[in-house]
């Protein structure tokens, strides 16, 4: 068992606070080798519960049974109802029975790689230290929103469990590429190529124990670590951890629910695809109109009937009335040494959907739409000349640099900044906030 040193989440030195990052190895649930094509499924929050019994149909091994657990009564049940929740720790147990998920017997690191248009980004699935997350170690660039942190919440608790990961970002390191690719050079535990998306799904045991020493040590010497994607499961997860250890008399700190399931991955393999708006409606502007409102703050030239994709930052692509546009911002209209108003999103925001056509909240104004890049130019097209919306616009991807700068000075991005791409596939590994230690697992006496 993990001793977890001090496990104190700073040290000293001359009377200044350091913080560091903590993480720790547990003991994964997992389904067996054979049975991890009809476990695994997208997150929770990618599709909707129509969507999930589809996939779902005819698998009764899908994680759908447990993350959207509402696949198991008549449509239109209401996924918040108690029972609903209650259904998904019955199905997390029953899977657990069957042997459709089994612990591992030690506590190990694991390495989870996706290959994606031919490209693969290498993660490290870790325990993620929950006062990390509460004194700003594990830094946040979005806000998250207090009801969809609870439904989180109580799927946590009834659980016991964090059933997906999260999705972090770490600084580039040369000591953990090495250890990862000393595994990754061997045979994968898992590998399949996910139906849908086709994206490449890979996935490695480590277990011995100096690599597992050497990867706690590296991570403590990092000043912070970045919440990529999963804002909402993050929080849950800290804040149902936290409610564990103000519920135990005997709270020591090396307990279980003190860590949280996350994968990590070095900021350079990771890309930030483009996240675009479309609208309703021209706030009461006919085309001409709204096109002269744009010259204020924005070089306006027509492309023509061929898709356009923005070029750069602070370019921008308008899709309006059969044609595209490229809309590049004046100077004087960013300030390219702030790091939120240096984004495209902020200058979007502020010039055109604020100033022009009237939109304040783009969380709450029910005019105005989000696409993930993932879909391509093509969808906003679609979306224009079906009537349903009159205007697209697609923007440049922000950085990763963009995103650690605006964590790193405690500023949060406009909503529906960033999209990353692939998702993370959910089931390949659980972890327990509370671990039972009772008859030997079945891969301890397959390691014997």
């Amino acid at each position: 068992m993990f001793s977890g040193e001090c496990n104190s989440p700073l040290q000293v030195k001359s009377n200044t606070f350091i913080f560091m990052a903590i993480i720790k190895p547990f003991k994964g649930i997992r389904p067996p080798k054979e049975l991890v094509e009809q476990v695994a499924s997208r997150p929770y929050d990618v599709l909707n519960s129509e969507e999930a019994r589809e996939e779902a149909k005819g698998n009764e091994k899908s994680l759908y049974h447990i993350i959207k657990p509402e696949i198991d009564f008549p449509a239109g049940t209401d996924e918040h109802d108690p029972k609903v929740y209650e259904k998904a720790a019955e199905n997390f147990q029953m899977f657990q029975d069957k042997g459709w998920l089994v612990q591992d017997g030690k506590e190990n690191y694991y390495v989870y790689a996706q290959t994606m248009n031919g490209k693969t980004q290498y993660g490290l699935v870790v325990g993620a230290y929950v006062p990390d997350y509460m004194n700003g170690v594990i830094k946040k660039h979005e806000l998250t929103r207090r009801d969809k942190e609870e439904d989180r919440m109580k799927h946590v608790r009834v659980n016991n469990a964090n059933i997906e990961p999260v999705f972090f970002a770490y600084p580039d390191n040369a000591e953990l590429d090495a250890i990862v690719k000393k595994y990754t050079s061997q045979q994968p535990e898992y590998d399949f190529i996910a139906p849908g998306d086709g994206f490449g799904h890979s996935f490695w045991v480590i277990d011995k124990e100096e690599d597992i020493t050497a990867i706690t040590k590296a991570f403590k010497a990092m000043p912070a670590l970045y919440i990529a994607d999963g804002h909402h499961r993050s929080a849950a997860a800290a804040l149902v951890g936290a409610e564990k250890a103000k519920q135990n008399a005997n709270h020591r700190g090396d307990e279980e629910y003190n860590y949280f399931m996350a994968v990590c991955f070095p900021a350079n393999q990771l890309t930030i695809i483009d996240y675009n708006r479309v609208v309703k409606d021209l706030n009461g502007l006919t085309p001409e109109q709204f096109l002269a409102a744009l010259d204020k703050n924005f070089v306006v030239e027509e492309k023509g009937t061929e898709i356009y994709k923005p070029s750069g930052l602070h370019n921008f692509s308008l899709y309006l009335g059969d044609k595209w546009y490229s809309l590049t911002a004046k100077a004087g209209t960013y300030n390219d040494n702030d790091p939120i108003g240096v984004l495209d999103v902020t200058i979007s925001s502020n010039l055109i959907l604020d100033e022009i056509l009237g939109i304040k909240d783009l969380r709450s104004d029910k005019r105005i739409d989000f696409v993930g890049g993932i879909r391509g130019l093509g969808e906003l097209k679609k979306r224009v000349d079906s009537g349903e919306m009159k205007v697209a616009l697609a923007l440049y991807p922000v950085s990763m640099k963009q995103l650690m700068d605006i964590a790193d000075t405690g500023n949060i991005m406009p909503p529906k900044t960033t999209w990353f791409e692939p998702k993370l596939r959910s089931g390949l590994v659980i972890h327990k906030l509370c671990l039972l230690y009772t008859s030997p697992s079945p891969r301890d006496t397959e390691r014997s």
